[in-house]
């Protein structure tokens, strides 16, 4: 066992006090960004000092109030807690908050909403399940950071990221980033590490922030009863399996036919090891009985990259991404992989395919892992595919993190976590590179890795009404040898958004997915919900995230990085100007993301009424329209 998986089994002992208080505060600083961002809290009720750090929160329903000690407000709406919660009761009680439960009892009676009846309880439940395992994983992450420490020592290297490129594949040094960066999750979920149901050594033996490696099983699916979707240079699925995965191809041909069975008669399926141990074998018990599904078959080793159930090979050579459904509930939702994904990833992948291959100018922007094949159980009568959600999987190719060109791809997230030398976010040892730190520089890095970002992700959507996903853990971005941000990588398409009647004005095509009771994906007549993904994901969840950063960590006064982003927005904007289609949609547009406040997904409010409503937004106050 090399030394980092070792670290994950056998966590060093650290003050449980400590991090306790540590994941307390992080789970309440993250509820008061949400209730606040989402208006479940009025912003607009808060009670400012004169210092502007200062501020009360009046709760008419149990005549108490809320007291900040020290209360940030940054563009977008966005209140960062960085001091002490009290509550102060009509008789000059004052009283310690230092529990997000008892953060969110205070605040029920005041919400703007009404929560499920047991919207409230399951809320605390998750967010108690986050706090054990952010526990979990800061003390496991003391022992891995002194282990890089001493072997970025040991080699001399000027840097974590320069030890990586040196020591590693790129691909591998990619992964490892991948794994770094999925400590602190997502932005807006105040649930970010809830996996309830989970035993705490799964936890760590699982789950990418722990550096796990997990076992994946190649079971043997009826290649009758499974639905297969390809990409067209794709020819059958087993082919493919074949081409790209040899070795195990080979063994699970020949157990298949020591077993009597014919291998021409099956496909190759890739099942998450504990799932298949926890999930398939009791729930798929039937069709494994009638020899629909033959669950034994060789294993694969993987390092499970941020999304926990998308993993790569753990190869010398790179080998393609497998993304699998695992039965397990994780920041509030079960990690299905339904019908939607194994049809669209492919059409999606070679939509954008062909539009690179036309485009020369955005392709030396833009790259993406293409979602080669999906295959999912598929009755071969009735056609459901239902069950399939828990028996599926999706093939993306790796070859963008093979790089020839010397660059290093990042993952978004791992930027804004804490490097395990200096306790900083990775992005500052990129900016470091350029010889200064001043704040001529940082707005330079940053016009560059705005500029990288937007201009590919609106040329997509307003030219072909493409909707990339492109938050935190969607986006890898490719940094030369001077840390400096040249090209976006996009994945994850199966909920892909687009709008049908601008690709289709260009002569393209996508057959849409419709299922009763999914979502659609693909729309013809109204392209908000296309546009409030690009918002969310890129602008909120992603560069608005970038520029608080690093506001914070040089400490820039006022809002100059917005303005950085708006000029680099409204640049994009003029550049594609001559090529959109409509003056009417161009304005339109431009006005949506530059002047009007910015839609978002009301993550919170989704948990607390129980996910009736998977579509709630709500508006943040555009950064970008304040930033003139």
């Amino acid at each position: 066992m090399d030394e980092r998986t070792s670290f994950a089994a056998a966590p060093v002992a650290g003050d449980e006090r400590a991090l306790l208080s540590n994941a307390s505060l992080n789970a309440i600083n993250r509820l008061v960004r949400c209730l606040f961002a989402e208006r479940l809290l009025d912003p607009d009720a808060l009670m400012w000092a004169r210092d502007g750090r200062q501020a009360w929160f009046p709760l008419w329903a149990s005549r108490r109030v809320l007291h900040f000690t020290d209360l940030h407000l940054a563009p977008a709406g966005t209140l960062q807690n960085r001091g002490q919660v009290e509550v102060l009761d009509g008789t000059g009680g004052r009283q310690k908050i230092d529990d997000p439960s008892a953060l969110m009892r205070e605040v029920a009676l005041s919400l703007a909403i009404t929560p499920a009846a047991d919207g409230l309880e399951h809320l605390v439940r998750d967010v108690d399940n986050s706090m054990a395992n952010d526990i979990l994983a800061r003390r496991a992450r003391e022992n891995w950071s002194a282990t890089l420490r001493r072997q970025v020592a040991e080699a001399g290297a000027p840097g974590f990221l320069a030890f990586l490129q040196e020591s590693l594949p790129t691909h591998l040094a990619a992964m490892t980033l991948d794994q770094w960066g999925a400590l602190e999750g997502h932005p807006f979920y105040p649930t970010w590490k809830a996996k309830p149901g989970l035993a705490p050594e799964d936890v760590v033996a699982l789950a990418p922030e722990f550096g796990a490696r997990v076992p994946l099983v190649i079971a043997a699916l009826r290649h009758d009863w499974a639905y297969v979707e390809k990409m067209p240079h794709v020819g059958s699925y087993s082919e493919w399996f074949a081409e790209n995965f040899p070795d195990l191809w080979h063994d699970w041909a020949e157990g298949l036919r020591a077993r009597s069975k014919s291998p021409e008669d099956w496909i190759p399926l890739p099942v998450h090891g504990w799932h298949l141990k926890n999930f398939v074998r009791r729930e798929f018990a039937a069709e494994i009985e009638t020899g629909v599904l033959d669950p034994e078959g060789p294993e694969m080793i993987t390092l499970p990259s941020m999304s926990f159930r998308t993993m790569l090979p753990e190869t010398e050579a790179p080998r393609p991404f497998v993304k699998l459904p695992v039965a397990i509930w994780m920041t509030s939702e079960q990690r299905t992989l339904q019908g939607k994904s194994i049809h669209m990833g492919p059409r999606l992948s070679t939509l954008i395919s062909d539009i690179l291959s036309k485009e020369d100018d955005l392709k030396l922007e833009l790259e993406i892992f293409t979602e080669e094949l999906g295959a999912i159980l598929h009755h071969p009568e009735t056609g459901d595919e239902h069950p399939g959600r828990f028996l599926s999987v999706v093939y993306r190719n790796a070859d963008p993190l093979t790089r020839g060109d010397g660059m290093l791809p990042v993952t978004v997230a791992a930027l804004l976590t804490a490097s395990p030398l200096d306790g900083r976010p990775l992005i500052c040892e990129l900016i470091a590179r350029s010889g200064s730190a001043s704040e001529a520089a940082v707005a330079a890095f940053f016009r560059a890795y705005a500029r990288t970002v937007v201009r590919p992700a609106l040329a997509m959507y307003l030219l072909y009404g493409i909707a990339f996903e492109a938050h935190q853990q969607n986006s890898t971005v490719l940094f030369d040898d001077l840390g400096m941000p040249r090209k976006l990588l996009i994945r994850d398409f199966g909920d892909g958004r687009s709008f049908a009647p601008l690709f289709k004005e260009r002569g393209y095509d996508l057959k849409p997915f419709s299922r009763r009771g999914i979502l659609p994906t693909t729309f013809d007549d109204d392209i908000s919900l296309v546009r409030s993904f690009v918002i969310d994901a890129c602008f909120v969840c992603h560069l608005h995230e970038i520029a608080l950063c690093l506001t914070e960590q040089y400490s820039i006064a006022g809002n100059s990085l917005w303005r950085i982003l708006r000029e680099e927005t409204e640049a994009a904007f003029e550049a594609l100007r001559p090529r959109i289609l409509s003056d009417a949609f161009w304005i339109e547009e431009r006005d949506a993301f530059l002047e009007r406040p910015w839609p978002t997904r009301s993550v919170l409010r989704m948990h607390l009424e129980r996910y009736r409503d998977y579509r709630v937004e709500h508006h943040l106050p555009n950064p970008l329209a304040s930033a003139q």
